[in-house]
């Protein structure tokens, strides 16, 4: 039988704690203000960080987004960085609202990390897709297609975190990182993959079809 888990990702722990222990205080306090305040503000992380379980698809060519959120942009372009070939970026910007679990989009084995410090535009802006902090993920599939998916800071966001190790095989739908206090995820594929997705769509990390490697 499977371990019952908390829907809430590890990372947002300590927050959930400041704030809820600063809540306490402050009722104790009788700072009455200040106790709704607290209690707002711990409500939101928790929120914030919610961690939900979702259902995959498990057709063979199915490419899943790995985040929550809306779909910005979808461009052809020649991506000199992660993939270093010509292919359709994705880019899915993540509000204060949305789920911050970042999930695999594609099986397959994972290649390269990259870690960039950056600065911090906002994320839905042309600037912060080129200048902000980010981490890479390059993935190569069984069928030795390369794709990356790379996790984007934004204007609030100020940590990055990615599970993920060099060698890893991961699933689709596997969590493997989040954002904190939002952000953006760009996905590069291959251009012979079919997509299924339009700009302006919202979408869910390990549930929304993208569209397929055919």
């Amino acid at each position: 039988m499977k371990k019952p888990r908390i829907p809430v990702a590890l990372e947002g722990y300590p927050f959930i704690g400041f704030a809820a222990l600063a809540t306490v205080v402050a009722a104790l306090l009788e700072f009455n203000l200040a106790a709704l305040l607290g209690l707002g503000t711990t409500g939101f992380v928790l929120y914030f960080f919610r961690d939900p379980e979702r259902l995959t698809p498990d057709e063979k060519d199915v490419i899943v987004s790995p985040a929550d959120g809306k779909i910005i942009l979808i461009d052809r372009v020649f991506d000199d960085r992660f993939v270093k070939e010509h292919v359709y970026k994705i880019s899915i910007f993540m509000n204060v609202f949305n789920a911050h679990v970042n999930r695999i989009p594609f099986p397959g084995r994972v290649e390269e990390i990259v870690y960039s410090p950056g600065r911090f535009y906002a994320a839905d802006s042309e600037q912060g897709g080129l200048e902000n902090e980010y981490c890479a993920v390059t993935l190569t599939t069984p069928g030795e297609r390369r794709l990356a998916v790379v996790q984007v800071a934004g204007l609030l966001a100020r940590r990055i975190v990615c599970w993920l190790e060099k060698g890893d095989e991961v699933e689709r739908g596997q969590r493997f990182g989040l954002i904190r206090f939002g952000s953006r995820v760009d996905i590069y594929l291959p251009q012979h993959a079919h997509l299924e997705v339009e700009t302006g769509q919202k979408v869910r990390a390990g549930e929304t079809i993208l569209g397929y490697l055919t």
